[in-house]
């Protein structure tokens, strides 16, 4: 039996899917009242619970074979956004205290890229340049190598654990319309995009997936493993995005002195009508950051094989059209 944390967040209902294709039994770990539309369905046994809860955490653990840990929350504002750390960190530590008690087989923790110490340009990132929890781009990046650390502080004493890295995450089942997932869904609607020169490297969720699954089976206990794809630009992605669909919409560059200026105030703008933020400072150092990553360890101790990006927007672009209503219930 597998326990997957995060269960209906974009990695969680895929992995669940995954999972399920190789006919294993999962358990999904939702929080009270949570939206679940992303694992309806499916055959999966739901259990309430929450990180922060370890006595929620002892009963989900019990008679569990593998713990696929995801849940955490993803901010790209600054200053200190609530519940990023308690979540990130503290649930973290929770979960890796009811794993140890449970005595699980494996516990796998999804970590980020920007867990990573940060390289300048003309270096290539890769697990060797380790955890940074004192990186000055942002609470969410600290927090996931603050976690990172304490899994690897678990593994070194009596758990066997294994962390994975992913990079910029797109693809279909994106019931909750990530970042990027809604630029690409912007631009399948044929609507004006607005975009600033920089590129990232992004890899399919269904890879990131299947490479969750292969670091439970083949990974070292304590190693860490960047799960990438390919580096692009937002404007590649966008004229992929047209050559896929056909369809012509208007994509106009912003100088990024002009982005750079507008995003200083767009954190207070977010704040105040409680939107969701998606064009932040942090946003732009991201897209302006060295993207020269490796995947080459995943590849050679996990078979990891990430595949073409245009595959990944083609599906992507599919899954959004034939998906709309089941997106629109979130």
């Amino acid at each position: 039996m597998n326990l997957v944390t995060g269960a209906t967040g974009h990695i969680g209902n895929v992995l669940i899917r995954k999972l399920l294709e190789r006919g294993e039994k999962v358990r999904a770990l939702v929080w009270q009242g949570e939206d679940t539309t992303s694992i309806r369905g499916l055959p999966v046994e739901q259990v309430e619970g929450d990180v922060l809860d370890p006595s929620s955490l002892e009963a989900a653990l019990k008679g569990i074979e593998n713990v696929y840990h995801l849940a955490g929350i993803i901010s790209i504002m600054p200053g200190k956004p609530p519940f990023v750390w308690k979540v990130n960190v503290d649930g973290t530590r929770n979960v890796l205290e009811a794993a140890r008690r449970a005595r699980v087989r494996r516990l796998v923790y999804t970590s980020s890229i920007h867990a990573i110490a940060r390289a300048p340009h003309g270096t290539e990132m890769d697990e060797s340049l380790g955890f940074d929890a004192d990186n000055p781009y942002g609470e969410y990046d600290r927090s996931k190598a603050a976690a990172s650390l304490a899994v690897q502080h678990a593994a070194l004493a009596d758990l066997d654990a294994v962390i994975v890295c992913p990079t910029g995450v797109i693809g279909p089942y994106d019931f909750r319309g990530s970042e990027m997932g809604e630029v690409i869904r912007g631009a399948a609607e044929a609507k004006p995009m607005f975009y600033v020169e920089g590129a990232y490297d992004f890899v399919d969720v269904r890879d990131v997936a299947d490479g969750l699954i292969a670091a439970a089976g083949r990974g070292r206990r304590g190693e860490s493993y960047i799960l990438g794809g390919h580096k692009i630009s937002v404007r590649y992605m966008l004229e992929t995005v047209r050559e896929v669909t056909g369809k012509a919409f208007s994509s106009i560059k912003i100088p990024f002195s002009l982005a750079e200026f507008a995003a200083k105030f767009m954190p207070w703008y977010y704040l105040r009508t409680k939107a969701r933020p998606r064009f932040t400072p942090y946003s732009l150092e991201v897209l302006q950051s060295n993207a020269d990553i490796s995947h080459r360890k995943a590849e050679r101790e996990l078979g990891f094989k990430p595949r073409p990006v245009i595959e990944t927007i083609a599906d992507t672009v599919r899954w959004f059209f034939e998906n709309r209503r089941a997106r629109a219930e979130i």
